[in-house]
């Protein structure tokens, strides 16, 4: 089965730290890049971070930038999302997405992927 599955979520207070996994299972994420998307109740799908197959080039959505880091490991047919100084606003659903011959910029921002993961819940809060 062909499937992308997310992991690390989590309920963190304002200001910590959350590492989400996103693994490959039935395919390699070697030729594909992959993305995080978020959504929150009542918001739309937002792109906040993709990562390149080589991992040299990123795209962080501005809410994240500086807070945020995508990171990869194709040995372990895995990509992170390492979230930092997490604020409330930072609540939503994660996804894990994985498309073909893309840009990091057109993943993000169009989406339209070939993969989806099921999602983790992040919650920030007090």
């Amino acid at each position: 089965q062909l499937q992308l599955v997310e992991s690390g979520g989590g309920l963190v207070q304002p200001g910590g730290s959350l590492r989400l996994s996103c693994a490959a299972s039935g395919f390699t994420l070697d030729d594909y890049v992959v993305g995080w998307f978020r959504q929150a109740p009542g918001k739309e799908r937002e792109g906040v971070s993709c990562i390149s197959v080589r991992g040299l080039n990123t795209y962080y959505t501005d809410s994240v930038k500086g807070r945020f880091t995508s990171s990869r490991d194709n040995a372990k047919n895995t990509v992170y999302l390492q979230m930092n100084s997490l604020k409330l606003e930072d609540t939503a659903v994660y996804y894990c997405a994985a498309k073909l011959i893309t840009t990091v910029q057109a993943l993000c921002v169009i989406a339209q992927p070939e993969y989806w993961g099921q999602g983790t819940q992040v919650t920030v809060s007090t």
